[in-house]
């Protein structure tokens, strides 16, 4: 383990330090986690995690990893988790973001098994390594298209959320296609999601998918959302 001392007791001790209790109940409603809130909002984490990140060095990759995954694997508040990820997409941790980053971007898609954790991680940690790294990101994600995981396959379908006019629209639409027939509401609302995005940048490319394929009516309605109007 390489484990940097410290940075886990004091990232509790920061968001005690800024946590309301009272606002805790109404976060997890709002995200209906079985994880309790600590009551800590998004500014004040933003804070915490810019603190921890310029007191805390990680001098290798491996101490990056395996110090956010033990507060990952140790939390009993979602907020800890919050931090977790965003410490490792934090702007000093910049030369570290290869693919040897997604052994645990993949455990925070499969752990994490929610919209909020799954999504941060699909778009902001994944989809950069993509456009990075294709060759050893983009099999990745085609296998991870087909996979059993729910999560995995969402991930696979919206890590191209910000490509733009990068976007590799053959691994887009294969995403999509192994996932057509699926009637879980997070992967149709992923489908429909990553085609909105990328209408922004090629209406015509997703209009055209759109008529040649069977979307539900969720993923369609939501692709065609910015083109209709």
């Amino acid at each position: 383990m390489s484990e940097v001392p410290g940075f886990c007791a004091e990232a509790l001790r920061l968001l005690d330090e800024q946590a309301v209790p009272a606002d805790a109940p109404a976060m997890q409603r709002y995200m209906k986690s079985e994880m309790p809130f600590v009551g800590v909002r998004k500014p004040p984490r933003v804070q915490i995690v810019n603190e921890l990140c310029r007191r805390f060095a990680f001098p290798e990759r491996d101490d990056l990893i395996d110090t956010t995954r033990a507060l990952w694997r140790n939390a009993t508040y979602r907020e800890e988790r919050y931090v977790a990820l965003s410490v490792t997409g934090h702007r000093t941790q910049r030369a570290f973001q290869d693919p040897g980053m997604l052994g645990p971007y993949e455990e925070f898609v499969v752990t994490g098994a929610w919209w909020d954790l799954v999504d941060e991680t699909a778009s902001h940690r994944v989809g950069p390594l993509l456009l990075s790294h294709p060759d050893q990101v983009r099999p990745l994600l085609l296998r991870w298209s087909t996979d059993e995981d729910r999560w995995r396959r969402r991930t696979a379908i919206i890590a191209q959320l910000r490509a733009k006019d990068r976007t590799d629209v053959e691994l887009l639409r294969r995403s999509i296609e192994a996932n057509l027939t699926d009637q879980d509401f997070f992967l149709r609302k992923a489908i429909g999601w990553a085609l909105r995005e990328h209408a922004k940048t090629d209406p015509g490319w997703v209009r055209e998918f759109t008529e040649n394929h069977d979307l539900s009516p969720l993923s369609r309605r939501e692709a065609l959302r910015n083109i209709d109007r």
